[in-house]
């Protein structure tokens, strides 16, 4: 890990959060020279520093010793694009709108996949009044089912969170066109086109 890169970043981070170089070491229980010097690039944090560092300054343990803080690329946040993590362990769902770090059940996840859904896979759509009705014939038991439903359309999206042994129905607001998002726990993000 370069010297310069982690010193600059602790001081870019340090400044972001009005700190003083006395101030972080007052925190860390060392001395400000000691701060001054990884600053300067003379010198690396302790390791037994690093997470009290890394929580003070506020940014991921890996990014501090890597000395970088690269932004995502701007997406625009389309709803669209988004991105999706399911945790194996407890089925928590987090998304995303451009690339993140994400962990569950300390567990580090990787966005899914998106599939198309197939013929035998797709939901049942029907209209009902202003509103669409979802249903399928998909198992709902412990073992196997359809863990959440989103609606992605360009400006927003909707989850509705399900559970095993429930009666997959669904009645959603019909708001224009988008994406029917659901996630087996087969390991399977699937989509179909509304």
């Amino acid at each position: 890990m370069p010297d310069n890169n982690v010193g600059t970043l602790i001081r870019m981070l340090r400044s972001e959060h009005g700190m003083t170089q006395k101030q972080l070491a007052d925190e860390l229980h060392i001395s400000d020279k000691t701060v001054s010097k990884w600053e300067r690039g003379k010198g690396l944090p302790d390791i037994s520093l690093i997470p009290e560092l890394s929580r003070l300054l506020g940014i991921d343990i890996q990014n501090l010793l890597n000395g970088d803080l690269t932004p995502n690329d701007i997406t625009g946040g389309n709803m669209k694009q988004i991105k999706y993590y399911v945790c194996p362990t407890c089925n928590s769902i987090t998304f995303s709108t451009g690339d993140a770090e994400v962990s569950c059940c300390k567990r580090k996840l990787s966005s899914l996949k998106l599939q198309k859904a197939e013929e035998g896979e797709k939901l049942s759509v029907t209209v009902i009044e202003d509103d669409w009705f979802i249903t399928s014939a998909h198992p709902m038991n412990k073992e196997f089912y359809i863990s959440f439903l989103a609606f992605a359309s360009g400006d927003r999206i909707s989850v509705i969170k399900q559970y095993p042994e429930w009666d997959f129905n669904v009645r959603i607001p019909r708001l224009g066109h988008g994406m029917l998002i659901w996630y087996s726990t087969k390991k399977k993000l699937l989509y179909q086109l509304l």
